[in-house]
């Protein structure tokens, strides 16, 4: 595996970032490792190689960010460089760049690292050392368990959550509902699955007529779906990656299997999922969403989106506008400058910690209308609101209520 590092290096807070440069008048400077009166160093990894590479646009895109920043002019009067490395998606890998990170690079935090297996790998280690894991790139529910780790938050909603949300969907419109799955068997599968039959209840779980997985190393999920139309099912829940996501909706088509069909948040793409998918063989999937479409008419006069459209534009020209990845990074990049632009001049690690913990209301870019990031010292899932959609023509229709993690209880 090819290790990738990329530097970018920043000396600014981006106009669509919309904070002027300050100094607090009496504010006392600290640092830890990473942070200087001139710097400060973030760190990230991502899979850019193996079966996840199509999430490496996340890693990308946040490193454009970085610079859009840069060349705007300042934060704080500090640039930042943005550290990033390949992981591969594999979990000694993970361990491997986290550790180059944080006692050769000797970054501050360490930012939006993707994967389930890859953040439960490094958790320990960033915790004992007491390094930020930040706004990790994974809905698993452990992440928000500020007792126990106190160095973890994570961004997104929790993928317990949103299973939660599409069994009572279920329950609510299809009561005889024989159901099938397919799961990456992994972590990340087994929390959204998990949340999945908490919503469904346990009088309800014998609904699930078969349970298929797949290993993140598997060529295809072919014979999966196979299985599954098989078992009689007519409803799918789809706990899939990318890569695989778009393997399942082709071959659902192909084998000519109808179920209704629910999509994990993960893989709401059309660049990467719906596209290669092919988009009539997408039609009808539903999936609860919590960014906007930036690609839909809806939304195009959005200030949001369109600050985001230019940011492509400029400095991601060439990049596949309808991948997700981009949505989502740039998202949760606008996230991290939020929390160091609340920590002035007090850049230690326990303060970035402080201030993640202390996000009231914030609006990051592309959420949609009604959801927004809070955090506490006692919450540390900063996003817990989705809305349902599902696929019409080449666009997400919303549809119900926006639903909060209350929601599902």
């Amino acid at each position: 595996m090819t290790e990738m590092k990329r530097r970018t290096v920043i000396a600014g807070l981006g106009a669509l970032a919309v904070t002027p440069v300050f100094a607090p008048a009496i504010a006392q400077k600290r640092y830890d490792d990473g942070a200087s009166d001139t710097e400060i160093k973030i760190g990230n990894i991502m899979p850019y190689s193996g079966n996840a590479s199509a999430y490496g646009v996340i890693g990308r895109t946040s490193e454009a960010v970085m610079k859009m920043v840069n060349d705007a002019g300042g934060l704080n009067g500090r640039k930042i460089s943005f550290i990033t490395y390949d992981d591969g998606y594999s979990p000694p890998k993970a361990v491997e760049m986290v550790r180059k990170l944080v006692e050769e690079d000797k970054v501050l935090l360490v930012f939006n690292p993707l994967g389930t297996p890859s953040n439960t790998a490094i958790q320990r280690y960033l915790n004992q050392r007491k390094v930020p894991q930040l706004f990790v790139a994974t809905g698993a529910s452990k992440w928000g368990n500020p007792r126990q780790f106190p160095w973890t938050m994570g961004w997104q909603p929790d993928y317990a959550t949103e299973g939660a949300i599409y069994a009572k969907h279920i329950l609510a419109t299809k009561p005889d509902a024989k159901i099938g799955v397919l799961m990456q068997n992994d972590d990340y599968g087994k929390d959204y699955f998990n949340g999945f039959k908490a919503g469904l209840g346990a009088a309800n779980e014998r609904k699930i007529v078969q349970l298929s997985t797949y290993e993140v190393t598997d060529p295809t999920v072919d014979s999966q779906m196979i299985q599954l139309k098989n078992s009689g099912a007519d409803v799918f829940f789809n706990i899939t990656t990318p890569k695989f996501a778009a393997q399942a909706i082709k071959k659902a088509a192909e084998i000519s299997w109808k179920p209704i069909h629910y999509l994990n948040n993960v893989s709401s793409s059309f660049g990467s999922v719906l596209q290669p998918a092919g988009i009539q063989n997408s039609q009808g999937i539903m999936v609860a969403l919590y960014r906007k479409d930036a690609n839909d008419p809806q939304w195009a006069n959005s200030p949001d989106v369109v600050g985001w459209k230019a940011f492509m534009a400029k400095y991601m020209p060439n990049a596949d506008i309808r991948d997700d990845g981009h949505n989502f990074g740039y998202s949760v990049a606008h996230s991290l400058l939020q929390v160091l632009r609340q920590a002035g001049d007090n850049l230690t690690r326990e303060n970035v910690m402080k201030e993640a913990a202390n996000l009231k209301g914030y609006e990051a870019p592309l959420l949609l209308p009604g959801i927004k990031v809070n955090t506490s010292p006692t919450d540390f899932y900063p996003i817990q609101s989705v809305q349902l959609a599902r696929v019409e023509g080449d666009t997400f229709k919303l549809f119900g209520d926006v639903l909060s993690n209350e929601s599902t209880s």
